[in-house]
Order: C-alpha cells, then structure tokens, then sequence
C-alpha cells in the first residue's frame, strides 16, 4: 500500500533551468547529504597520516612561529602592542578558513565529476559541505588561539573586545560566502580551462600579502597604499576579527559595507556562473 506521504514527494528533473535559481528547498531537503559530503571531507584529508587531525592545531602554529620570526623578528613589522604568536595564530585561523572555503571548492566539478555523472543531487550541497569542513578547521584551530588568549589575558597583555564577538558569525558568514563564491567561479572556468587551477594556489598566496594578515593595517599609516588594501574585500572582515578577539584592529563602515557589496556580487556571479556550466560540464571534465 503507497505511503500518502511518499506518493507527495517527487523530483522533476528538467533540461530547463533557471541561472538565478538556487533550489534551496531542495538543498535542505539533502542536508543529510551535505553532513556525509562534510564529514567525507574532513575524514579524507587526514586519512592515512601520522598525527592525523593534529595537523589542524600544528600547521598554523609552526606557520605562526616563522612569522612571528620573520616579520616580528627579523623586518621588526609591529602588531598592535598584540603578543605576536596571538597575532599571527589568530589572523592565520581567520584567513585560514577563507582560503580554505576558496581552494576546496576551486576543484569541485573535477574532482566530483564521477559521483556528479551518475546520479542526481542538487549540486550546490557540495560547495556548502566544503564550506561546512572549513568552518570546523576553524574551530579547532580558534582552542589553539583562545589558549593562548587566556594566558596573555591573565597576563595582562591583550584586552579583547567582548562584546564585539556577537559579530564573529556574521563575519563567518561573510568570508564563507566570499570563498565559496570565488571557488564556483574559479571552478565553473576550470571545467574549460584546466590551467586556471595552476593559478588558484598563487592567487591565494599573493591575496594573503595584500591583505592585513602578517600585519595589521594601521601600520601603513594614511596614503593610498592603504586605501588600495581596505578595498580588498577580506581585509575589513580580518581587521574586524581581530578586533573583537585580540581588541587591536581598524574598522571602517565605509570600506565594511563595500566589502559586503564585492561578496554578494561574487556570490552572485558565482551562482549565475555555476548554474550554467551545472548543465554542460560533463560534456567538457
């Protein structure tokens, strides 16, 4: 005998489609998906290593020692009167989960191409659930930074701005919808052009140099070297992080709502972009 309830539901799957339509209904119908998607993910990277998920606490600490030596150091760039392994743990936590939402999704219809060419699914859990595994990567690495806040905070060396952490989800959520719409875009142009994704890794590397995360902003004083870095779209988001958890950090409402306006072009973009090559990609992975 037909369940009322199962004769209900349905999925029609139909060559027309819409660019600016998201489905997301349908995504939340296959949130089960985006958990398996997330946790495959998280299960996979650290598959068959030594220290394991370790390397979440590891890799940002030893990245912040060397630049804590290198430019604290060595080009003596200053932090804020910030102790710099904070300095460097925490803005390395927070560009980390940026670059991590863009460089995960940059690869998603190449590297899903087997499991997309076999059977339906709305596509857009995917770039979530890499979302989703970034945002873990980051709270596991924000233990690491809020051990060493405690000890300079009883210390006495950093004055975080507590109320200012209610602001922490929504700059979440503003750097994850900036990476994953730079990633969908990078991704949706790979399909074609397979050399792009040499670039991604440099892109990064370079996008990191321009924006306030081995120093912070106001150390370039007032000129327009600075102007050009407050319009990079992540750079308020960082600057803002920062300040509410070390209490060092320039903001600007100007600038912050300009970077809102870049994210929801991108997203936007991203979404029209991902829409079309949804269609046709596997005609040309």
């Amino acid at each position: 005998m037909t369940n009322p309830a199962q004769s209900n539901y349905h999925v029609h799957i139909s060559a027309k489609h819409q660019l600016l339509k998201l489905n997301l209904k349908e995504v939340w119908r296959y949130r089960d998906l985006i958990y398996l998607f997330t946790k495959r993910n998280f299960v996979v990277s650290y598959k068959q290593t030594i220290l394991g998920p370790a390397w979440i606490f590891l890799t940002p600490l030893f990245s912040s020692i060397v630049q804590a030596f290198v430019f604290g150091g060595i080009a003596g760039i200053a932090t804020d009167g910030v102790p710099m392994l904070l300095f460097y743990l925490c803005s390395n936590a927070v560009w980390g989960f940026f670059s991590n939402c863009l460089t995960s999704n940059a690869n998603t219809f190449t590297d899903n191409a087997y499991v997309f060419g076999k059977v339906y699914f709305p596509r857009l859990t995917t770039p979530i659930s890499n979302m989703c595994s970034a945002l873990i990567r980051f709270g596991i690495q924000m233990l690491l930074v809020l051990a060493f806040l405690l000890y300079f905070l009883i210390r006495g060396q950093v004055s975080p701005h507590w109320a200012a952490w209610l602001v922490i989800p929504l700059e979440l959520a503003h750097l994850g919808i900036l990476g994953m719409g730079c990633g969908i875009v990078v991704s949706s142009l790979t399909t074609k052009y397979r050399d792009l994704i040499v670039l991604v890794d440099f892109g990064v590397s370079a996008w990191m140099y321009l924006t306030p995360v081995v120093y912070p902003l106001s150390t370039l004083g007032e000129g327009w070297m600075k102007t050009a870095l407050m319009i990079n779209p992540v750079t308020m988001p960082v600057e803002l992080m920062r300040y509410a958890i070390l209490g060092k950090g320039t903001f600007h409402p100007g600038f912050y709502c300009l970077s809102w306006a870049i994210t929801l072009v991108i997203a936007f973009v991203g979404i029209v972009i991902f829409n079309k090559v949804e269609r046709t990609f596997m005609d040309t992975v």
